[in-house]
């Protein structure tokens, strides 16, 4: 019985040492291979509606039409240097880059995805992605994303960069929820920033513009001006009212079209109230409150 016990252990340790030796053979003969394989091409693959960068960017980057890559040996090809190379593009959020036993090198490029296009007060014009870093216009490409112009201080320096600002934030926070609701995505066409450095709306429906302040109690304030839209306009008509005043977290404030002056990128030549009579005119403009 235990000589039985014995040529089974020894017939265990022989096969798990075949099976080492093979492996060990195995990947010699791999890594002999692999020595000897050159770079037969780069096939790249980019995902996504955006176009920001294209194959023939990705080629340039690596210089592929310079044959620095084809007809190399595989071994003398940095593929980490490569990925570096790549992710320093502004465009380009992260990059994979590997090679197969026959040579090809495989690239997977993703695109940052802008969602908000800020043109500050400094005449300087970039986009916000949707992680929050500031990234600059491209030839090759425009997005179709939410504007926000106006009294903008955040300044860009043609880098990626996070935003610094308080108010740039809270646009960046507006515009997001925006974008991520069907209603509000479709109904929202501008962002504006007044003198007052509060976030206004600009809808694609109506005369009106939608006073939000900042980006506290998003949720809340789209609420109740939703339940405004559904309840006070379709039966006062929705060009009574020239601002509606959200920006309270528990009222929407509906004020009159006529003689009202806003103070946004749509009404930039209307010559503003006098100074003596514009305080009596606001009181007599403020037509309607709802609460919620």
């Amino acid at each position: 019985m235990w000589n039985n016990i014995a040529w089974k252990r020894i017939g265990i340790a022989f096969c798990w040492l075949a099976s080492l030796s093979g492996l060990i053979v195995l990947m010699s003969f791999i890594g002999v291979k692999e020595s000897g394989v050159v770079c037969t091409g780069v096939k790249v693959y980019i995902p996504g509606n955006e176009y920001f960068i294209d194959q023939n960017e990705v080629d340039n980057i690596l210089q592929v039409s310079s044959h620095t890559l084809v007809g190399r040996k595989m071994v003398n090809i940095n593929i980490h240097e490569l990925e570096n190379k790549l992710q320093s593009n502004p465009f380009i959020e992260s990059a994979k880059v590997f090679a197969d036993m026959d040579g090809l090198i495989r690239v997977e490029v993703a695109q940052r995805h802008p969602i908000l296009r800020i043109m500050n007060r400094f005449d300087q014009d970039y986009y916000v992605d949707e992680h929050g870093f500031k990234i600059p216009l491209s030839n090759n490409f425009t997005a179709q994303v939410l504007a926000a112009n106006g009294n903008i201080d955040e300044t860009f320096v043609n880098r990626i960069d996070t935003l610094h600002t308080r108010l740039a934030k809270d646009v960046f926070k507006t515009a997001d929820f925006i974008r991520r609701d069907t209603l509000w995505n479709a109904q929202i066409a501008q962002i504006y920033v007044n003198q007052s450095h509060e976030i206004e709306l600009v809808p694609r429906v109506g005369n009106h513009k939608i006073l939000l302040g900042n980006a506290d109690s998003l949720a809340n304030k789209f609420h109740n001006l939703e339940i405004f839209y559904k309840q006070a306009l379709p039966q006062v008509g929705w060009d009574k009212y020239r601002v509606i005043n959200i920006k309270y977290a528990n009222q929407v404030i509906g004020i009159k079209a006529e003689g009202y002056q806003p103070d946004s990128v749509i009404a930039k030549k209307s010559k503003p109230a006098k100074a003596d009579t514009t305080l009596k005119k606001q009181q007599q403009l403020k037509d309607t409150t709802s609460q919620f």
